[in-house]
């Protein structure tokens, strides 16, 4: 197995002798302790109960989608060599960005999940335009969300749909020309790979050759779980801060707010883009109240662009990708998938 213990290994020179990081500043220490503060606030000062409650509510669309994020990227850290990740995504050709849409349209069920499921690829040497690709993409993969959409909206649904995972791939696009002017940041986890490889010949060879013992079993399990703490120190505390964001402003904010700004013009298209950064939590979570949105407004483009906007301004990815990844690349990945989302929903309320 291709095992790497590289997620807690430094990604640059002048980071690798740092002190080691407090226990109380582990996320995987705090997340939980403020989770529990916040939901004993929510007792003792009967006027924080509404916060605690929305918490709670966006924790149990989370948690479960977040937790099998981590699960697929401690498998990918444990069996996926970096030499498949880089040979089936990364590169300059435009097969590159269509691979990694199809693999985010089919990877998870939630924009945090696939956040965690992004970053480990990101580490196994996937070049930023494929990352991209595949966090755009990823949110909408969940036939439990299509079915969702499609129970709400009918078939206009797969319009929603469509359009979100054209956007990835328009984006990809776009960020491959950043990349060769090198506007974005290189991975450097990609370097010194051999991409010299047959993935699926390999990959069946290793099917076949693998001891199904209880002892190999249990080794592997132990292998994933290491996969998964350190890429949870990576994107808990973010996730964290995101609900804990969206619990206070969703509490705030009424919704009767949403309701009457956020109609089928310019100005109530780019006011839903701004409530999408401020409340999205996840995409299961965001769907009824876009179709409230489409059912108060009728404004189609502005229920997409609710639901894609908050995909791209999720303070939970933005800073996740900020830190791990690069800041030209999220400041890229704004101005980029911003504009195309506008502009799709000024389209879609047009034809709609």
């Amino acid at each position: 197995m291709d095992h790497q213990v590289g997620l807690s290994s430094c990604h640059h020179a002048d980071t690798c002798h740092r002190e080691p990081r407090r226990w109380w500043r582990d996320p995987w220490v705090w997340v939980p302790v403020s989770g529990v503060l916040l939901e004993l606030l929510g007792l003792a000062w009967p006027n924080a109960s509404a916060v605690s409650a929305s918490y709670t509510g966006y924790l149990k669309k989370v948690a479960v989608p977040f937790l099998l994020g981590l699960v697929i990227g401690g498998i990918i850290d444990h069996f996926v060599p970096k030499a498949y990740v880089v040979t089936l995504l990364s590169g300059p050709r435009k097969r590159v960005i269509l691979r990694s849409t199809i693999l985010g349209f089919l990877a998870s069920s939630c924009s945090h999940g696939c956040l965690a499921i992004s970053l480990e690829l990101y580490r196994k040497g996937a070049s930023i335009p494929a990352v991209v690709s595949f966090l755009l993409a990823s949110p909408w993969a969940s036939m439990s969300l299509t079915l969702l959409l499609i129970g709400l909206f009918g078939p206009r649904a797969l319009v929603i749909i469509g359009g979100a995972l054209g956007i990835a791939w328009l984006a990809g696009l776009v960020f491959q020309q950043l990349d060769r002017r090198r506007l974005i940041e290189a991975n450097p986890n990609a370097t010194g790979v051999s991409t010299e490889v047959a993935v699926w010949s390999d990959l069946a060879a290793r099917v076949r050759a693998y001891p199904w013992t209880r002892r190999q079993l249990v080794e592997d399990a132990r292998g994933v779980w290491r996969g998964m703490i350190p890429l949870g120190r990576m994107v808990l505390g973010w996730v964290q801060l995101g609900l804990m964001f969206s619990a206070v402003l969703g509490t705030l904010v009424p919704h009767e707010f949403f309701m009457r700004f956020l109609g089928p013009t310019v100005g109530g298209l780019l006011a839903t883009l701004l409530a999408a950064a401020v409340i999205e939590v996840c995409s299961e979570g965001t769907a009824p109240l876009a179709f409230e949105l489409y059912r108060h407004t009728g404004a189609l483009g502005n229920a997409f662009a609710f639901l894609m906007g908050g995909v791209v301004t999720d303070v939970t990815e933005l800073g996740a990708i900020w830190t791990n990844v690069g800041r030209r690349t999220t400041v890229w990945l704004v101005v980029v998938t911003l504009p195309l989302v506008a502009g799709l929903g000024w389209v879609l309320n047009a034809v709609f």
